[in-house]
């Protein structure tokens, strides 16, 4: 049996891969929240009970939660691969000083246990938590960061650096500098960890332009859709595109690109839109006449190119060419701008579907979570007033490495 299998949005989940917040949460103060793409700072031991009601709803219905930390932990099986994450990691810092890497390497080398090595440079890393320097420099007197290893607070969302696609992986160039080190986590996965280390990987963190995994929805195994968004570029899709379509052979025959408006409110496509049935899809209203979608397939005459059409119609009459059904797009917040742009900011639209017409979603979205059900979803509710100070919804916090094919 393939280790890994995603080929729809909504077949029923099996596995399924979450990120627990921990003490990176408490690393984040109000000087750092901006540039840790933060508008505000959970609180911690809510949070943690918050995304456990999460992990329990999962497991309720008959999904296998497994976690990121304990995944990389196996990966790192021995002592030179051990250095290799070490010297990797310190690398991504680029930290300009010699001798702080130097120290750093010698702090992170001396944590013997492999758990708390990897939850330590996900919590953040302080300048006086390496060990002390016995000779100055004139960079010693020169102010730093607090930290010499940001925290990666972001890294509940695990939908975002790692994307499973067919029996595959894409792994992602995140668009920011903060975001750009969580990616570390699945490269080491899938080049050593016994289950995962054979599969193919269709994308990867040292490419030229920018993806995310939020851009990225799987409508069925012939057609992706990709949000151009603040975080994934048109350039990151085209590359892709030629993965998928040449280099692989993957079977897929277009990608759709949705143009969304670059803003942080519409970080990712899936804050706006998310599929939950066979024919059924989430939509912020706000950003329907906005939407511009452009299908991606091989060029008909040129081999190893692409052919790009702008498609006019109504974004439903779109989607039902792919599907093969008449859509529904379920407003998020109904249809009150009001209701509509407040469930938005709090990921009404972002639900995860473990079996199709069957999603967990965020409680506070009362009005999605009661339009839903009149159009026959079943919503299984969690609590999040912690969760969703990060900007990020059920879809958000889940990558689904197992789904049953349909």
């Amino acid at each position: 049996m393939q280790n890994l299998n995603v080929f729809s949005e909504i077949g029923p989940l099996k596995k399924v891969l979450l990120h627990e917040p921990g003490e990176e949460i408490n690393n984040l103060t109000p000087k750092y929240l901006e540039e840790l793409l933060f508008d505000d700072i959970p609180w911690l031991p809510l949070a943690k009970k918050e995304h456990q009601a999460f992990a329990k709803a999962f497991k309720d219905n008959g999904v296998e939660v497994v976690y990121l930390v304990d995944l990389v932990c196996e990966s790192l099986y021995n002592e030179e691969i051990k250095k290799e994450f070490i010297n990797q990691f310190i690398k991504d810092l680029a930290i300009p000083y010699r001798k702080i890497n130097t120290l750093l390497y010698e702090y992170l080398i001396n944590i013997k246990d492999t758990k708390s090595l990897v939850l330590k440079c996900i919590a953040g890393i302080k300048e006086k938590e390496l060990p002390q320097k016995e000779e100055m420099s004139l960079s010693d007197f020169v102010p730093h960061s607090i930290f010499v290893a940001n925290p990666m607070p972001n890294l509940y969302f695990t939908r975002d650096p790692f994307v499973i696609l067919n029996n595959g992986v894409i792994i992602n160039r995140m668009y920011s500098n903060t975001r750009k080190r969580e990616t570390i986590f699945g490269d080491f996965i899938f080049r050593y960890h016994k289950d995962y280390k054979n599969v193919p990987i269709y994308y990867n963190r040292y490419e030229d332009f920018n993806i995310e995994g939020g851009d990225i929805c799987v409508l069925n195994d012939k057609t992706l859709i990709i949000g151009v968004s603040q975080r994934t570029s048109a350039a990151a899709i085209e590359e892709l595109a030629k993965h998928l379509f040449f280099d692989f052979k993957t079977g897929y025959e277009q990608i759709l690109a949705f143009s969304i408006p670059s803003a942080r409110t519409f970080m990712h496509l899936d804050t706006i839109f998310s599929q939950v049935d066979y024919n059924k899809f989430t939509i912020h209203q706000g950003c329907y006449n906005e939407m511009q979608v452009l299908e991606v397939t091989k060029h008909p005459l040129n081999k190893n190119k692409l052919k790009v059409t702008k498609l006019d119609d109504k974004l439903e009459l779109i989607l039902e060419k792919y599907i093969g059904k008449k859509v529904t797009l379920i407003p998020c917040g109904g249809n009150d701008s009001i209701n509509s742009d407040r469930e938005q900011w709090s990921d009404g639209s972002n639900c995860i579907c473990i079996s199709p017409g069957v999603v967990i979603a965020y409680e506070r979205n009362e009005i999605t979570n009661n339009i839903l059900e009149e159009n026959g979803i079943k919503v299984i509710r969690i609590p999040s007033s912690e969760l969703s100070r990060g900007r990020g919804g059920p879809r958000c916090m889940s990558m689904p490495l197992f789904r049953q094919t349909l």
